[in-house]
């Protein structure tokens, strides 16, 4: 019988770009929301006005993270750009510097000279640029700035996250609204924290605490502005 000699690794960092924007989007959506709505309700807001709260912090959320990251990472994008274009100009006026730039980063890696320069000048003569922007400027295709993507996921993202705490005004008792809306919240904010972390590998105790802790903290906070300034009011 054959056994197969085939050695599968599965790794995550093809995950960060997307993971990365879609956790952020709908935790901020999630906190910034149920912080709203607490702090409206804690005001002593009418109901219909607590609703119309979240759902403008929903529209408003969505669109600030979509603008926010996009242009982000899009300053990202054309830095990686303009370092790509200054290379493509050094590799074209003077490639034997190059090539002993790219010998030089191998035997700091660890290579003996002779084989450093042999890897560089193979990788020189199947992808001069791609051997540069790996080896040299850190940039890969699993790493590379996507702002349309980043964008996408992050306004998505968070008008889910945004959506389960205004969907939990919705249907909670008045009396005690801010009760329901916080403690849902805060279980919505650990369950994100465990996809998070089994996602992206890390410990799941770890990611569902510290994202609970901030939120609940954010909306204590916010409450505590809604019940001074509505007194005031």
């Amino acid at each position: 019988m054959r056994h197969s000699t085939r050695h599968i690794e599965r790794h995550r960092t093809h995950r960060i770009g997307w993971l990365r924007a879609a956790v952020l989007g709908a935790n901020d959506g999630i906190v910034s929301t149920a912080s709203l709505i607490v702090g409206v309700a804690a005001s002593g807001a009418a109901p219909a006005s607590i609703l119309v709260s979240g759902v403008a912090g929903l529209v408003a959320g969505a669109m600030s993270m979509a603008a926010g990251e996009y242009v982000s990472v899009h300053s990202q994008a054309d830095a990686e750009q303009a370092d790509l274009a200054r290379e493509r100009d050094e590799l074209a006026t003077d490639a034997a510097a190059e090539t002993t730039e790219l010998t030089r980063i191998y035997e700091r890696r660890g290579l003996e000279p002779s084989l450093a320069r042999e890897v560089a000048r193979q990788l020189m003569a199947h992808d001069a640029l791609g051997a540069h922007a790996r080896d040299e400027l850190g940039i890969t295709e699993v790493t590379s700035a996507q702002p349309l993507q980043a964008a996408l996921s992050s306004a998505a993202s968070f008008a889910v996250g945004a959506g389960l705490p205004l969907a939990a005004a919705a249907l909670a008792p008045r009396q005690g609204l801010i009760a329901w809306v916080s403690l849902l919240s805060l279980v919505f904010l650990a369950t994100l924290g465990v996809i998070a972390a089994r996602t992206g590998g890390a410990p799941v105790a770890v990611g569902a605490v510290r994202v609970t802790f901030w939120g609940a903290l954010a909306m204590a906070i916010t409450a505590g502005a809604g019940a001074l300034f509505g007194g005031v009011a």
